[in-house]
């Protein structure tokens, strides 16, 4: 910060008058000062990644794209997330750039192409451990690694995702599974497209008449 910048620009004064003092009461005020610069250079609050990022952002020329496809793996300790991106390992490392925090990271890949990229997770499902996670380059993708607190399976990235799964897992869990297929096959089908709802009517018939054969014993 610019507070920060200014303390650091006292202190290095008070220095060089320190070195060139040669009166001790002149050295003891400039000492006296030194300590007080330090501890309050020691005090400053540490830039917030999030701000960081932003400002990052904000400073940046050209035009900026939101990322929002990208692929996922995990292993025992890791979260991967693949993020491709056209010719990447062609700039600079230090325009890749990844800010992570407990729950979220920011992606900024600058001036790819004449283009800055950014992609935001926030709410990742379960904690991640800050020092533990990286970023790679390799041909055409950016690999995020978020290094999992504990070592278990995530059935998927955000709290929304889960959220949004549990909503959905909801209305298909009935007491009777074949309501819930009902369910499943009546959304299917008002969502489908003419294809869909061909496929879905044959399936209708052909299992209607293996029923009426008396085949399996379906309750659709």
């Amino acid at each position: 910060s610019l507070f920060l910048n200014q303390l650091q620009k006292d202190l290095e004064e008070v220095k060089e008058l320190l070195a060139k003092a040669t009166r001790k009461r002149v050295r003891d005020v400039l000492m006296t000062e030194k300590h007080k610069l330090e501890l309050e250079i020691k005090n400053q609050p540490p830039p917030k990644p999030k701000d960081v990022a932003e400002e990052e952002k904000s400073s940046l020329g050209g035009y900026t794209v939101k990322i929002n496809n990208y692929g996922w793996d995990q292993s025992d300790k890791f979260i991967k997330i693949y993020v491709s991106l056209n010719g990447v390992q062609k700039l600079p490392a230090e325009n890749v750039q990844v800010y992570f925090t407990e729950r979220s990271f920011d992606l900024l890949v600058k001036n790819l192409n004449g283009k800055n990229y950014t992609m935001t997770f926030n709410n990742l499902l379960k904690p991640i451990s800050v020092e533990g996670s990286s970023r790679k380059i390799k041909t055409d993708t950016v690999l995020v690694m978020c290094k999992k607190k504990q070592e278990e399976k995530w059935d998927c990235l955000t709290q929304v995702e889960k959220e949004s799964k549990e909503k959905e897992k909801a209305a298909y869990d009935t007491s009777d599974p074949s309501e819930g297929l009902m369910n499943l096959l009546k959304k299917m089908y008002a969502e489908g497209d003419d294809e869909m709802k061909r496929t879905i009517n044959k399936a209708w018939v052909e299992s209607r008449e293996k029923q009426s054969k008396g085949d399996i014993p379906m309750d659709i």
